[in-house]
């Protein structure tokens, strides 16, 4: 019995690690979905499709379409004609300067550009002239308890009809412009504080309308009592005009993801591919532990005996000049060591190599003068000398040694 009590243990846990997993997903398929996602296709609490089917009574003369390519680059959308219309519903504009161009552009031609986000790159507020108060560490500070009317915005009278506001008991997470260019911006929308957060901006011949609070076209917002009335008046400042509406998910691919996160296992629970991954993952080790339970010989390695490398290296080199019989390139490497053994160690210059450098190599090494005299005498004459003999290779070594020795 006690042989295979390990393997009952395991079992026994990994049964119960199995009915974790099916028991946490369960229950987190109960729990209300709170995932800001501001995509069409979703119909969880916070995605779009209520505010994209929408357009569709709103404008009934109009095609409508999403597109997920770069501003300049879309398919359903001309950058030369009018009477068009661009929706960008994102969490987080991250607009580049070369993106803003073409929104610009776009809009200039006769279009309408509409923008709802939280939160605004650089160049986006630079080049529209206004300043939002969203940043990063801001984005948990309006997340409260449910039940409370915690979103309240308004639209502003005139240009609409009354200013009524218009709430939901979900998550906020909007945001107000601090600063903007009263000269070219009318506000049209407020935030709970009267702080504006809808605003407009002429461009050439189209419109640019910048919008702060996202989660105001999320189905939460529009399916909670009448505020579906809203998004009518919100999407009202486009052209009646407008033949054809593109709903915009390229930037949503760029958002940047902000969610409390429950534990690192919520991850798994959410994605039912990385669950089974990690399933699987387990199951594997499990096989492997069993496997592996049975006692090994441990192979006992070789041990060599170690080599000097350096030594052996040196030598190489060496038989390879000799045997080649290159007596003069080896003289002048031999040189060319000696002189750098001189400039690391005695800290003397070796451009000239004249009586006043052999007299300081003299007071600094004590060698002999004319020792000295002799060895920087046969390096200055390398050059000229037609061919270097083994002879002269085996004295000039031998002179190199002794000044090594005395040195």
């Amino acid at each position: 019995m006690k042989k295979y009590l390990p393997h009952i243990l395991i079992g026994l846990v990994a049964i119960a690690i199995i009915f974790l997993f099916l028991s946490s997903e369960n229950k987190a398929n109960r729990q209300f979905d709170g995932r800001i996602s501001l995509r069409v296709k979703d119909k969880i609490p916070y995605g779009t499709y209520v505010a994209f089917e929408s357009l569709r009574q709103f404008f009934p003369k109009a095609a409508v379409t999403v597109s997920r390519q770069e501003p300049g680059y879309w398919d359903s959308l001309s950058n030369f004609n009018g009477n068009q219309a661009l929706i960008i519903v994102t969490p987080n504009f991250s607009a580049d300067e070369f993106e803003m161009k073409k929104l610009i552009q776009f809009a200039e031609n006769g279009n309408d550009v509409f923008i709802s986000a939280m939160m605004m790159s650089y160049n986006a507020a630079q080049i529209m002239k206004c300043d939002v108060n969203s940043a990063d560490g801001m984005m948990y500070y309006f997340e409260q308890s449910e039940g409370a009317d915690l979103l309240s915005i308004s639209l502003a009278q005139p240009p609409f009809r009354k200013k009524t506001p218009y709430t939901y008991p979900g998550k906020r997470y909007d945001f107000y412009f601090y600063k903007t260019d009263t000269a070219t911006t009318t506000v049209l929308g407020y935030d709970k504080n009267n702080n504006p957060n809808f605003i407009h901006l002429k461009a050439g011949k189209g419109n640019v309308y910048v919008h702060l609070a996202p989660l105001a076209f999320s189905n939460y917002f529009l399916l909670h009592r009448n505020n579906i009335t809203y998004a009518e008046n919100a999407f009202s400042v486009l052209s009646p005009g407008t033949e054809r509406i593109v709903w915009d998910e390229y930037f949503s691919g760029k958002k940047m993801q902000q969610q409390k996160k429950s534990s690192w296992l919520s991850v798994f629970f959410k994605y039912p591919s990385l669950k089974w991954a990690l399933l699987t993952a387990l199951l594997a080790l499990l096989l492997y532990v069993l496997s592996e339970m049975r006692r090994k010989q441990r192979i006992i390695p070789v041990v060599t005996k170690p080599k000097n490398d350096s030594l052996e290296f040196v030598k190489t080199i060496g038989r390879l000049y000799h045997d080649k019989g290159d007596h003069k390139n080896l003289c002048r490497k031999m040189s060319a060591y000696f002189l750098e053994h001189i400039r690391s160690r005695y800290k003397l210059a070796t451009s000239e190599l004249n009586d006043e450098f052999i007299q300081n190599l003299h007071g600094k090494t004590g060698v002999d003068a004319e020792e000295l005299k002799v060895i920087i005498f046969f390096i200055q004459n390398l050059d000229t000398a037609e061919r270097i003999s083994e002879k002269q290779l085996t004295w000039f070594h031998k002179q190199l040694e002794s000044f090594y020795k005395k040195a």
